[in-house]
Parts: C-alpha cells; structure tokens; sequence
C-alpha cells in the first residue's frame, strides 16, 4: 500500500467570484483544490478524496499537481459557491450556497495509509463529527473548522457556534480557525487567548489566520509569521494553503520552520489567483528575500 502524507477528504466547489470592480470568474476551487496543490507542490506525496457529480471530473481538476492521487467519490449534486467581494483587500465578501454535494459517510472513505487525515470541508453536513471520529483512528487528525461553523441557511451562508466542540476538539490534532471563526468558539477576540482557549479544550496544535499574519500554538508558546504579499489578486483559497503547507511540514520540521514555510507558501500564492502551483525552491526563494 503507497504511503501518503496527507489524506484529505472535502469536497470541490464550482467558484463563481465576483471582484469589487465587478469582473467575474467561474473556477473550480474548494478546500480540497488549494490544500491538495499546496501539499503536493511542498513535495509530499498526497492522496484527496474529493466528491461530487459527474459534471465535475476530479482527475482533471488535480491534472497539474504533482504527487497528488485522486479517489473520487460520487454524488448526485455538486457543491457551487458564490463569492462577491466588496473591498479591495477582499476581506469582506459575501457568500452564498448554489449547490450542495451529499454528505460524506464513514463508509465511503478507502483505507489509506497517510500521516495526517486532514478533514476540509465547506459546510456544516458535508462532513459530520462522525468522519472527524473516524480520521482521529486512522492518523494525525487535522481539521478546518470552517466545515463544522459555515452554515447554508436558505441559501445564505452563516456562521453559527458548533455545539459539540467540547467533545470533539479533544480528537483533533491540528486545528485551523481565521481570527472570526476563533471569536465564534471562544468569544474572544483576541487570537491568542483564543488559541490558548482552544488549547485547553482539547486540540494539540491550533492555528489562526489573520489577514496580517499566522499565529499557532502549541500549548506551550505563541508563534507568530506575518504575511507579506505583494499584491491579493490570489486572495480565495488562503487559509487552505497555509494550512495544508503547515501541516504536511510539520511532519518533519519545528514550529517555527514550518509555520514561516506555509507563510511564505501563502503570500506567494496570494499574487496569484487559483491553487499554488509552483515549487518548493519558489518558496524559498521568496523565504530568502522576504522572511530572512
């Protein structure tokens, strides 16, 4: 059996984002897309467990990401996001659900032998606590919040607490939150007392993006890496990237290594719209010119 770094199961979403001048692109992005490339382009081998109709073919969607094998699984529908971005920094957005995919089952999910099973969902029930339950047996859970927190209400995306946090956070190894979805959980506003809140209730190694920076913690100390792009045009599939950079490092090198990785791996992306998809030396060449 191949051994992989990453499994990560979430499914794709056909994007249509709407800039704050106005111009629209249609494109296939999702958790799933962004963290697949991201992990791949850093050079680990990486399995993705992507769901949807047939009017999305999975292979082509990972076709340039090296490193990268697809177990598709199927579903009647497809999930499809609208994003309108009304400032240019694009950190106010509004969304809206088109389409959803049919929830992920426990046994719908291959036997694969990775380091991490990273859970990266879009919605609240594509992918329920009992898949978190199930990643935590198999290898180093990892989780994106953002699937238990962002709610399809009529069509409306909203973000409410997740009600069985205390449970399950204490399964998770690696947890990702932005600073918003942080003050949700927790009800502070401040990322590291909220990292340190999340610390306590259970997971072992919590990052918060910020449109500024990353900060992770580790029970122990607050790390923190700026980001420093040189334009946003690549802004859509931020927190995936870092993220899934991070994580996959981390496999292999300290907080502090890994965490300026997935830093610069995110601000080269964000000047650059869709998923990463250059190398390991252009991150460190960018490291060298802008973290050193």
């Amino acid at each position: 059996m191949t051994k992989f770094s990453t499994f990560i199961l979430g499914q794709p979403s056909l994007d249509i984002n709407t800039d704050f001048d106005g111009t629209t692109i249609r494109a296939i992005g999702g958790a799933v897309i962004y963290s697949g490339y991201a992990a791949s382009a850093m050079g680990h081998k990486t399995a993705v467990l992507p769901k949807a109709a047939d009017d999305m073919d999975m292979n082509d969607a990972f076709k340039d990401a090296k490193n990268v094998t697809v177990f598709p699984l199927a579903s009647k529908t497809s999930t499809s996001i609208s994003n309108v971005y009304h400032t240019a920094d694009r950190e106010r957005r509004t969304c809206k659900a088109i389409s959803s995919i049919e929830p992920y089952r426990v046994e719908e999910i291959p036997d694969v032998d990775a380091d991490i099973y990273h859970v990266a969902g879009l919605m609240v029930g594509d992918l329920n606590e009992s898949i978190i339950e199930h990643a935590s047996k198999k290898a180093m859970s990892a989780v994106d919040v953002q699937c238990l927190l962002r709610r399809n209400e009529n069509g409306e995306m909203v973000f409410r607490d997740w009600d069985r946090k205390k449970e399950i956070l204490p399964l998770i190894h690696f947890l990702k939150t932005d600073a918003a979805e942080a003050e949700i959980l927790t009800g502070l506003t401040d990322r590291a007392a909220a990292a340190k809140q999340l610390y306590d209730w259970g997971s072992k190694e919590i990052m918060i993006t910020h449109n500024s920076e990353v900060l992770v913690y580790d029970g122990k100390e607050i790390y923190t890496q700026p980001l420093v792009p040189r334009s946003l045009s690549g802004r859509t599939g931020r927190g995936d990237t870092c993220f899934s950079g991070y994580i996959t490092e981390r496999l292999s090198a300290s907080i502090p290594e890994a965490l300026r990785l997935a830093a610069a791996l995110v601000s080269l992306k964000m000047e650059i719209p869709g998923p990463f998809k250059g190398t390991r030396a252009d991150v460190e060449s960018y490291i060298a010119e802008f973290y050193n």
